[in-house]
Parts: structure tokens; C-alpha cells; sequence
């Protein structure tokens, strides 16, 4: 059963605060930072939920205003609430708090229904008269988040995967998502181009395919829809290739940060974006005018020679 422990509300400081029921909120950076910039301006507006557990007070509800509070020297205490509960009422509590305000994820609500099913023993039936939901709708956020493998769990849950990704990457079977996860690490995939190729590796049966969609999604992409990408041209030697290969991934990626650059990308930045990618973005302007350079020195020898 769930109750308050009274009216009183406590003020806490933020390391006074646990996150053992951080577990089923997923980590969203960009959500604290904005309610960083919330509570900076205008304070503290609502109290947080907790309860008491191995005698440490632990949230409930407000894990974005507690962890912006750790990034501001000015907030001191938090305002919250104590409330008093067993272990399936406060899960229970987790996923009702938000919904009505709107903010429950359908991963979020997976794990909750996961947590009540396999680590409280409830069956279904028992989660869905707890939650006040239908059957069919515990067994569908059970079944989301057992498709995902664990190494997909654990990325998802630290903010490594975002919810848009782990959402195609459930299609695929628990097997392959960690070489998918790889690609879509290393060649820095878009959401449209990772479903793109869950797509195109889901609709081919040899591995050989899947293998070349993993190691060339682009080109693997491009040639689906009709645009022949040269692998190799037989006219270059080895070297001449590999040079080839390098040169053309280098354009596509300066191409995309052209457009960035020139047409959406600075607006979204915050300060603390700015600040942090400055470096970067110096040390970019240096070596992209140190190859500009060079290569206008290597046109100039091979016009030379020509």
C-alpha cells in the first residue's frame, strides 16, 4: 500500500539522495541540461519523491532535477516528499508518478513491467491490475525489453543507446545487435540510415550480405537503391585504392559537416556545448588546413609529372 508519511516536506541535500530506482528512467543528457537551466532561472518549482530504503532516503520521482542539482554550486537542498511503500507499490509509483505528467517512455514502462515480472515474481495478470493496465500491454513492454540484448541494456540504460536507436535495433535478432551497435558506432549512422539497414540486413538470408551491410552500410545502402558505388577501380594499384577508399569517406563525412556547419548546426548548441566542443573544432580547422595544403601540393606534383 502507498501512502505519504506526512505533510511535512523534507529538505534534502542532493548527496543525501540515492538511485537505486534510477535503473528504470532512461539517462537523457540533454533533458538535464535544460532543467539545469530551469532551475538555475527559476528555482525549484516542485518537490521530488522519495522513500526510505536500507535506511538512505532514494528517489521516486525527479531524477532530472536531481542530477541538474548536482551540476549547481547554488542549489544547496532539494525540496521532497517522503513516500512510504512496498518494493512492487514503488515501482508502481515510478511508472504512475510520470505518467501523469506525461512523461513515461515505452522503455521505461518495459523496464518497470520487467522489474515487477522477473524480479518480484508477479505474473502478468497480477502487473497489469497493479499498473491498471491491460494484459496484452504488460506482455508487449515485456517483450520489448527481453528482445534486447544485454549489452543493448546496458548502453540503453547509461544513455549509450538512445531510445529512437534501441527501437530498430529490437528488430533484429539479440545475436546480431552488438555487431549492428559497432557499425552504427563507427560509421556514426543517422537513425533513418541505421533502420535503413535493419531493414536490408533483415531482408537478406546469406551472411556473407549481412557481413558486407555491417562493414559498408553507406555503400551498401546506396547500391539497395540503385546507385553503383565503386569498391575498387581496377585501373589504380593496391595503394592507389586504398587511397581511394580513404579520400571518399573523408569527402562524405566533410560533406555532412558542411551542411551542419553552414545551415542547422550552431542553433541547437548550448553554451555548455559550445565550450566543450571549442577545442574540437579548433583542432579541426588546423588539420582540415594542413590536408588542404598538402593536397594542393600533391595536385601540383602530379600535374608536374603529368
Amino acid at each position: 500500500m502507498l501512502r505519504w508519511a506526512s505533510d511535512n516536506v523534507l529538505q534534502l541535500r542532493p548527496e543525501e539522495i540515492g538511485e537505486h530506482y534510477g535503473r528504470y528512467r532512461l539517462h537523457v543528457p540533454e533533458a538535464e541540461r535544460a532543467m539545469a537551466r530551469s532551475l538555475e532561472r527559476y528555482g525549484q518549482l516542485s518537490p521530488v519523491v522519495v522513500c526510505r530504503r536500507n535506511d538512505r532516503y532514494e528517489l521516486i520521482d525527479g531524477f532530472k532535477r536531481l542530477g541538474a542539482a548536482r551540476t549547481l554550486e547554488q542549489i544547496g537542498y532539494l525540496s521532497a516528499r517522503l513516500m512510504e511503500a512496498d518494493e512492487r507499490t514503488l515501482k508502481a509509483a515510478i511508472y504512475g508518478l510520470n505518467r501523469a505528467g506525461g512523461r513515461t517512455r515505452e522503455l521505461e514502462e518495459a523496464w518497470i513491467v520487467h522489474a515487477l515480472v522477473r524480479e518480484d515474481g508477479m505474473s502478468q495478470v497480477e502487473v497489469a491490475e497493479l499498473l491498471g493496465r491491460h494484459k496484452s500491454w504488460v506482455c508487449r513492454r515485456l517483450a520489448l525489453i527481453e528482445r534486447l540484448s544485454a549489452k543493448a541494456r546496458d548502453d540503453l540504460r547509461v544513455g549509450l543507446l538512445s531510445p529512437t536507436a534501441a527501437r530498430e535495433i529490437v528488430r533484429l535478432p539479440q545475436g546480431n545487435q552488438a555487431e549492428v551497435l559497432d557499425a552504427v558506432r563507427r560509421e556514426a549512422l543517422s537513425r533513418a540510415e541505421l533502420a535503413a539497414v535493419v531493414d536490408l540486413w533483415l531482408g537478406c538470408g546469406d551472411r556473407s550480405q549481412q557481413q558486407y551491410i555491417l562493414a559498408h552500410p553507406r555503400e551498401a545502402l546506396s547500391q539497395a537503391k540503385g546507385v553503383t558505388v565503386a569498391g575498387r577501380d581496377p585501373r589504380l594499384s593496391v595503394a592507389g585504392n586504398q587511397v581511394w577508399k580513404r579520400v571518399g569517406l573523408l569527402l562524405d563525412v566533410l560533406g555532412r559537416m558542411e551542411v551542419w556547419l553552414a545551415h542547422h548546426g550552431r542553433a541547437g548548441l548550448t553554451p555548455e556545448d559550445r565550450t566543450l566542443l571549442a577545442p574540437r573544432f579548433e583542432k579541426l580547422s588546423r588539420d582540415a588546413a594542413s590536408v588542404a595544403a598538402l593536397s594542393r601540393d600533391l595536385v601540383s606534383e602530379m600535374k608536374t609529372a603529368a
